[in-house]
């Protein structure tokens, strides 16, 4: 060890800022709990790996103590501390009607297909179940027929894809396109065959009565047990459409799993976002539309062609590079504006001519609803006369340009008050927990984020033995990460590292930019040196495909971005080594951090130390997370980023880590790697 900062030793005094709110003191279910979860209790027999963990017992104790409260509780699990039992137990017993909402539709379908299966069977508890996802997961009939009647098949896959969907809905209870595994999921045809909020014929379908969407609601209201998603969960809250808002009112319990994603998740949905791509699929519609129903009335071909060069023209005021930026970002002399208007303009005079022409038939008036909503959206998207923020709102306004469509967002700079409004009222539980919501012990970011102020929190430890288990790297000599040639030299100081793994790594990046770098840069050593490690990068096929291929090959190097900082899991040897090639911080142009960071230091706040750094820290935690997955794991953590020993809050970054032995000597993660004699 070379560093005196990274000396080991006790860990540090909490900050006088670190609070840590107390969990209400042992309640009536202790007894019990202690029963099911000991080693001779029915969970052991059910689960065939179980072994009694003081850390689950006692977080269970505390989620069953605040369903019986109707109380709030944040809770931090760490890694294999085994949350998702943890909170499943005391929601089946006692949780009343209780809503599960996840992070992503895979542990969804995990919840409900395996681990609530799991418990209930153990526990022998009586209750129903059922599974909930946004209306853009279940073949919608009438929008079936409707493409096997007029489709335009793009291509010879979407044919075969629509034939098997023809057979699916034939066979199918659910309908949930995630049962049929011949049609990829990305698919486009399934945009044919699937209604959003805009295109639902509602009760005039002909087909609601046998409408998937509508009986997974049903099921939904009559079941005990409701698992969402954040997305659907907020998506509910904003648009009244997923079906949630009919359970909430009778919802006990609500749970958050991977809550970490709840602040970005109700950003998304409690702003608003209106897209040239929405423009040009209700032009697609008013054309079919009109043709179908009206075909004698006025040149339909005119009025939609008008309406979708205005919307590319607004497209095309940007370069064809992805582009973020805020409204007051956006010089005066810009073509956007004056683009912008023509677009408001020509969508008004399609939607007068949809008013003429609106008697002649039921989808006719519903395309001309669809495009009044929209003109409303982008009435609505505009400056006051002070720039960024519409007064009142507390929302930043700001743009971001694909390659094809451009987004006009307006997006809130605080959730915590709207989100606090939708916990008022009924008395319930509210249960938020993660393996990453603090940042040494402290909530304070997350709770501030979600307006959980002065809310019952705590971290239960995870069992594994991280000093025993693991070692964080540090190497010495890399530049700033700002200079010129950094990503070179990370890899100049990963490439022996990786070879005394034996492969066996996850190299993640922050920025697709060095995920393609590194994987091109790899691809040519491993040549060159002979190395026969299979490379595997983001990109280049599905995550789910990748990561099956990284674990059966048992020597891989797997090079990703975002999507597999978390909710990834590989056990055992084929995952040894994880390299961060810097720190997560987000990117300084952002236009809602940017201003967030504004409104804070205004308030008086430091912006980098009160919000910036809390969320690149807990994003680390997530990314560290996926080295050590059970008892039996070693391995390496590697961060390069030289910040974490000269700035003054890597301190405050590696504390909130795993407590892994750290080094920054080479020699010594070799070592670490060198075959383990039998003592």
């Amino acid at each position: 060890m070379t560093d005196p900062t990274l000396a080991p030793g006790a860990p540090p005094l909490a900050d006088d800022d670190d609070v840590v709110h107390p969990v209400p003191p042992a309640g009536k279910y202790d007894t019990e709990i202690d029963r099911l979860f000991s080693a001779g209790g029915p969970l052991a027999p059910a689960v065939g790996s179980f072994s009694p963990r003081r850390s689950q017992t006692e977080m269970a104790k505390a989620i069953a103590q605040a369903i019986a409260d109707q109380k709030t509780l944040i809770a931090e699990a760490g890694t294999g501390t085994g949350k998702t039992f943890a909170y499943l137990v005391p929601a089946l017993l006692w949780g009343g009607k209780t809503i599960v909402s996840t992070g992503t539709k895979n542990l969804q379908d995990q919840l409900f297909l395996r681990d609530i299966p799991t418990v209930r069977a153990a526990l022998k508890a009586p209750v129903s179940v059922a599974l909930l996802k946004g209306r853009s997961n279940y073949v919608c009939h009438y929008h079936l027929e409707r493409t096997l009647q007029n489709g335009r098949m793009t291509s010879r896959d979407d044919v075969g894809y629509l034939r098997e969907i023809s057979r699916f809905i034939k066979m199918t209870n659910s309908g949930d396109k995630a049962e049929l595994s011949k049609v990829p999921e990305n698919a486009l045809i399934w945009n044919l065959v699937t209604s959003t909020r805009d295109t639902c014929m509602g009760t005039e379908c002909q087909y609601y009565q046998d409408c998937f969407v509508m009986k997974a609601r049903r099921e939904a209201q009559q079941a005990d047990i409701v698992v969402v998603n954040h997305h659907l969960f907020f998506a509910d809250v904003a648009l009244k459409d997923t079906g949630v808002a009919e359970l909430l009112p009778s919802a006990n319990t609500i749970i958050f799993d991977e809550a970490h994603q709840l602040p970005d998740t109700a950003t998304l949905f409690f702003g608003q976002t209106v897209s040239t791509s929405q423009v040009l699929e209700l032009c697609r519609d008013v054309l079919a539309e009109g043709l179908a129903h009206a075909r004698g009335g006025p040149d339909w071909a005119k009025v939609v062609t008008a309406v979708e060069k205005a919307a590319r023209d607004l497209r095309l005021t940007f370069p064809q590079d992805i582009v973020r930026m805020s409204l007051a970002q956006i010089m005066p002399s810009s073509d956007f504006f004056p683009a912008f208007d023509t677009l408001k303009e020509k969508l008004a005079a399609m939607i007068d001519t949809l008013e003429e022409n609106a008697a002649r038939a039921e989808t006719i008036e519903q395309v001309r609803v669809r495009a009044v909503e929209l003109a409303g959206q982008l009435d609505g998207w505009k400056q006051d006369n002070k720039g960024k923020v519409v007064e009142g709102d507390q929302a930043v306004l700001w743009v971001e340009a694909y390659s094809s469509s451009l987004h006009l967002h307006k997006t809130p700079l605080s959730i915590a008050p709207i989100f606090t409004n939708q916990r008022e009222g009924t008395p319930r539980s509210w249960i938020f927990t993660s393996a990453t919501l603090a940042v040494k012990n402290d909530f304070k970011h997350f709770s501030n984020q979600m307006g959980l102020t002065g809310e019952a929190s705590q971290t239960w430890p995870s069992p594994f033995n991280y000093e025993e288990q693991g070692l964080l790297y540090v190497p010495t000599g890399l530049p700033d990460p700002n200079a010129f040639g950094y990503t070179d030299a990370v890899i100049d100081c990963a490439l022996p590292v990786i070879e005394a793994a034996g492969g066996r790594t996850f190299f993640l990046c922050t920025t697709i930019r060095a995920v393609k770098q590194v994987s091109e840069r790899l691809r040519k050593e491993f040549a060159d040196r002979g190395l026969d490690y299979p490379l595997f990068v983001q990109g280049e096929r599905g995550r789910t495909e990748l990561l099956d291929s990284f674990r059966k090959a048992g020597n891989g190097v797997l090079v990703g971005s975002q999507s597999f900082w978390e909710g990834v899991d590989v056990r055992g040897d084929a995952l040894s080594l994880v390299i961060i090639d810097k720190l997560p911080f987000a990117p300084p142009d952002d236009p809602v951090l940017a201003a967030r960071i504004e409104v804070m230091e205004k308030q008086g706040m430091n912006g980098f130390m009160h919000h910036t750094l809390p969320e690149a820290i807990i994003n680390l935690k997530q990314g560290a997370g996926r080295l050590i997955r059970d008892e039996t794991d070693r391995g390496v953590l590697m961060i390069c980023d030289p910040r974490l020993i000269s700035k003054s809050y890597g301190k405050r970054v590696w504390q909130s880590l795993p407590s892994f032995k750290r080094t920054r000597l080479e020699a010594d993660v070799v070592a670490f790697f060198k075959p383990q004699q039998p003592s």
